[in-house]
């Protein structure tokens, strides 16, 4: 081993070591102690997975029907695992044995290094900006929710875009195969959303090359190149495949699929654009990319019991307990959407990517300037209504997300990619009289907004969205407490300028060295990083055994569990449709997730939120007569509650049950007709049949109907009918992909009845009825994605082999 590379391979070891150390500094509570970030989504996705695992866990059978959330829809989004997915191994590997978020904070850190490597950066300047990137303000809010596969899927970015620049620089099968590797990955972290941005990025590094191929004349290279990116997607396809195949066959049939009813009035398949830009970033808000409390930072942010809000609750006659409970959450954000946080990328960052701008080739800057206003443009959303409506109507599958703030994460990608690039080409420069002019615009440029930004503070509004609901006497002292935390930050921004400008200057004076200037900057930008990171993950956000706090068995579940059978449901009704903490216990009307079978949907949208109204009104006139709620009803609502305690149980007698058989078919003619009577017909005699889709059934008879056995993927009844062929509706949600149906063994066509509900024909006589969920796509995906994983790591594993030995032959 020659000399060189010894001292490579240490300097790589001791920045990644560097890498773990500073993972630790930020989750130390966790790694080091008994504690763990409190995220709101992760106690969600936990209530509604916990059912499920119990029963793979003890059956050591894959749950692929979740009955616990929704009243049921496939468990692909909600813990299905997969015999061939042999990436998890590797994906567990480069987390070191950390868990969610530890791991994913230390793969963002190493991904991105390896990406600046990949553009000729050096290793120290690599290391600061795979600091900046993976401390960015995006990835530590969505650490901080809870949105730990949406931060993975950030974090296996950089390492897509490295495979394909180093295949089209030079080193093609090491990249082919680092690209088939990590595509896999960043495909198995399930974040569509975050891969489809992946997309936008490496179509924007495919456009400039290709123009530079074409300036070039060089096609034949290219074409070569473009194909094995090609079948690097290809593996890394197949490596997923069957999480894939699940997901496209059930998003159809989700809210990101195409609405049924023309009420809806959507031109194409996807979420409505209302929801889908909700949260849109105001034209100004990009700002906080700079200075990240421009607007005041969060929804709920936490202020000094010195601040001027302390003082106006101080006034008002709260105690100091009261006043510091209450400034632990005042909404001091003052832009355009109902709830944010700061996406801080860096003031170190944003100063870079100016300098960038300022002075690399075009054929290195251009893509990652578009790249950059393209992300920014596309999270202004509904503020930036043409073009983003065009993106909404004609982008394909772009309809299908919601959040385009989100969007964000492409500027900060791309600003960090071209800055730190940039930086590299400083460090590497003659002083040359442009250079210098142009290191003086950069210091104009950012210090003097900065400088007008503190002398214009005054006369901003201060005014935010949520001010109509706030007294009087507390207005004043928030918007003082906004101007405040502008002031405070900007400054912050102002101290790092100058930092950075005291380093250039003195390296152009050349009382300090090169890489003196370099270790400088490193720690700028961990301390301007790893002091935003502590704001959101601060000691205090760390807290013992969340869940089992969050999911103590109160003596409303304990009642409930008590008395409940299988398939009985219950109604949380506080905020049902919004949570899933009732679902770690219950089978549950409600849930909490982001693709929920459509039609499910409907019925909330157009009975169960209304038949919620008329069952808080009855138990505000101490009642429990809930006849009236048909659709509930139907869902086999056997429980309702509105508390903790024992009294907060209310039973409902008038429940349908699991089965039952009904005297009479409705026929409808479409789906509008039919959501539209759901709410109003007798569920417990009557039954509405869509007969364009389905032939209405002849029935004479009678009889009864019974639940014997129910698992997450089979249900099983025995009926006796007598009279004629009777119609039973069971109290189950309709899924065409996948479920099954057999009477006495012989296999029979699924109805589906009342909108959601499934329904059998069924003949006179004694039966034992099965439904068992067989999605032939899963097994079918399992087998595929098993060979598709082994084939991806042979031929990564490979690509490394071959590239170090024809490096150690061009050496000798």
């Amino acid at each position: 081993m020659n000399a060189d590379l010894k001292k490579n391979i240490l300097t790589h070891g001791l920045i990644i070591l560097g890498f773990l150390l500073v993972t630790l500094l930020v989750h130390y509570p966790s790694l080091l102690g008994d504690r763990q970030l409190n995220q709101h989504d992760i106690l969600q996705a936990q209530g509604g997975n916990n059912q499920i695992k119990q029963f793979d866990t003890t059956t050591g059978e894959q749950p692929l029907w979740n009955p616990y959330v929704f009243s049921g829809m496939p468990a692909y989004l909600t813990g299905v695992q997969y015999s061939g997915d042999i990436l998890k191994y590797v994906y567990k590997g480069m987390m070191l044995g950390m868990g969610h978020p530890e791991g994913i904070l230390f793969v963002s850190f190493v991904t991105f290094y390896i990406l600046l490597l990949s553009f000729k950066v050096r290793p120290l300047i690599a290391a600061a900006g795979a600091l900046a990137f993976g401390l960015n303000g995006f990835n530590m809010i969505g650490i901080m929710a809870g949105h730990n596969a949406k931060i993975a899927a950030v974090a296996f970015m950089p390492l897509v875009l490295a495979g394909i620049h180093l295949t089209f620089s030079g080193k093609r099968w090491l990249g082919f195969g680092l690209t088939a590797f990590a595509l896999g990955l960043q495909i198995r972290t399930n974040h569509p959303q975050i891969t489809y941005y992946l997309a936008i990025i490496v179509a924007a590094y495919g456009i400039n090359v290709l123009v530079n191929a074409i300036r070039e004349k060089d096609f034949k290279p290219f074409g070569i190149n473009a194909a094995l990116m090609l079948l690097a997607a290809i593996l890394a396809v197949s490596a997923n495949y069957g999480r894939l195949a699940t997901t496209m066959e059930y998003s159809k049939y989700t809210i990101r699929g195409k609405s049924e009813l023309k009420s809806d009035q959507q031109a194409s398949s996807g979420l409505d654009k209302e929801y889908a830009f909700r949260y849109s970033n105001g034209i100004a808000e990009p700002l906080f990319l700079f200075v990240p409390n421009i607007f005041g930072g969060s929804s709920q942010q936490e202020l000094s019991t010195k601040s001027a809000v302390a003082d106006a609750l101080r006034n008002a006659g709260y105690n100091r307990s009261q006043i510091a409970q209450q400034v632990q959450s005042i909404p001091t954000y003052w832009g355009d959407q109902p709830l944010t946080a700061p996406y801080y990328a860096g003031t170190f960052t944003v100063l870079l990517f100016i300098f960038g701008i300022l002075v690399l080739p075009k054929k290195q800057k251009v893509w990652l300037i578009t790249l950059a206003v393209l992300g920014i443009m596309m999270s202004w959303g509904k503020n930036f209504e043409g073009f983003n409506n065009f993106l909404f109507d004609y982008l394909p599958g772009y309809n299908k997300f919601r959040s385009v703030t989100f969007t964000i994460i492409i500027t900060i990608f791309a600003m960090n990619l071209l800055g730190f690039t940039a930086l590299e080409k400083l460090m590497s420069a003659e002083w040359t009289p442009e250079l210098k002019k142009k290191i003086f615009m950069l210091f104009g440029i950012g210090g003097g907004f900065l400088v007008v930004l503190l002398l214009f503070s005054g006369a901003l509004g201060y005014r935010g969205a949520i001010d109509s609901q706030l007294p009087d006497w507390f207005l004043n002292a928030i918007r003082e407490d906004r101007q405040s935390l502008l002031v405070r930050d900007t400054l912050r921004a102002l101290m790092f300028v100058v930092s950075l400008a005291i380093l250039i200057w003195a390296l152009i004076k050349k009382k300090v060295k090169v890489n003196q200037v370099i270790l400088g900057l490193l720690v700028i930008v961990f301390v301007d990083s790893f002091s935003l990171t502590k704001r959101f993950l601060g000691e205090e956000k760390f807290v013992k055994d969340p869940s089992r706090e969050f999911f103590a068995m109160t003596e409303a579940d304990k009642a409930i569990t008590s008395q409940a059978s299988y398939g009985e449901r219950v109604l949380n009704l506080q905020n049902p449709f919004n949570e899933n903490r009732t679902s770690y216990y219950h089978e549950s009307i409600g849930g909490y997730h982001g693709a929920k079978i459509r039609r499910y949907q409907d019925l909330i949208d157009y009975c169960l939120q209304s038949e919620l109204q008329s069952a808080y009104q009855s138990l505000q006139n101490q009642s429990l007569d809930f006849s009236d709620l048909q659709a509930l009803n139907m869902l086999n609502t056997r429980f309702l509650y509105a508390g903790t305690q024992q009294n907060a149980v209310f039973p409902n007698r008038y429940a349908n049950g699991n089965a039952w058989i009904v005297s009479e078919v409705i026929p409808v003619g479409s789906p509008e007709e039919e959501i539209g009577k759901v709410c109003s017909i007798n569920t417990k005699s009557q039954a509405l049949i869509d007969q364009s889709k389905f032939d209405i059934p002849q029935i004479s008879g009678s009889g009864t109907i019974l639940l014997t056995s129910k698992t997450p993927n089979k249900v099983t009844y025995q009926a006796n009918i007598s009279g004629g062929t009777a119609l039973s509706v069971f109290s189950e949600i309709y899924y065409q992909a996948g479920w099954e149906a057999m009477i006495d063994g012989e296999k029979v066509d699924i109805l589906r009845a009342n909108y959601v509900l499934r329904a059998l024909e069924i003949p006179s006589g004694k039966h034992e009825i099965v439904f068992e969920f067989k999605p032939k796509t899963y097994y079918t995906g399992n087998r595929v994605m098993m060979a598709g994983s082994i084939l991806v790591l042979l031929i990564f594993i490979g690509s490394i082999f071959y590239s170090v030995n024809l490096k150690s032959h061009k050496d000798q």
